[in-house]
C-alpha cells in the first residue's frame, strides 16, 4: 500500500507539473483560442482542465493524509476496525485516482488536438503569405 501511495503521488505531482506546461501553452495560443469559432468549446475544455487540477490537488492531500495513517497497518497493534477502514479507504482512493486519470487523459488528448489544429492553421496561413 505504501508503494502504491507513492506511485499515486508521483503521477499526481507529474500532472501538476504538466498542468503548468498546459497553462503556458494556452497562454501562448490565447489569441487563437478566443478568436476561434469554437470559443465556447475551447473555454469548456480549459475549464475542465482547471477543475481537474483542483481535483488533482485534493487527491494529493488525501493521499498524503492516507500515507500518514499507514502506521495503523504496521504498528503491530490489532485494530481490526481501523485497519479495515484503512483498506477500504485505500480501495476508494484507487478508484478515485483511476477515474481522475481517465478524465485527465481525455481532456489532455482534446487539448493536444486543439493545439494541433491551431498549429496547422498557422502553418497554412504562413504558406499562403509566402
Amino acid at each position: 500500500m505504501h508503494a502504491m501511495s507513492l506511485q499515486w503521488l508521483s503521477e499526481l505531482e507529474f500532472i501538476t507539473d504538466e498542468h503548468q506546461f498546459f497553462n503556458d501553452l494556452i497562454t501562448s495560443y490565447t489569441h487563437e483560442l478566443i478568436d476561434s469559432k469554437y470559443f465556447s468549446r475551447n473555454r469548456d475544455l480549459i475549464d475542465k482542465l482547471s477543475k481537474l487540477l483542483k481535483n488533482n490537488e485534493l487527491l494529493i492531500s488525501d493521499i498524503r493524509a492516507h500515507e500518514n495513517n499507514l502506521k495503523i497497518m504496521v504498528d503491530g497493534i490489532d485494530q481490526l476496525d481501523e485497519e479495515k477502514a484503512y483498506k477500504k479507504h485505500h480501495r476508494e482512493l484507487d478508484q478515485q485516482l483511476n477515474d481522475h486519470l481517465k478524465k485527465y487523459k481525455a481532456v489532455k488528448s482534446k487539448l493536444f488536438q486543439l493545439i494541433k489544429q491551431i498549429l496547422k492553421k498557422k502553418k497554412q496561413r504562413k504558406q499562403l503569405k509566402e
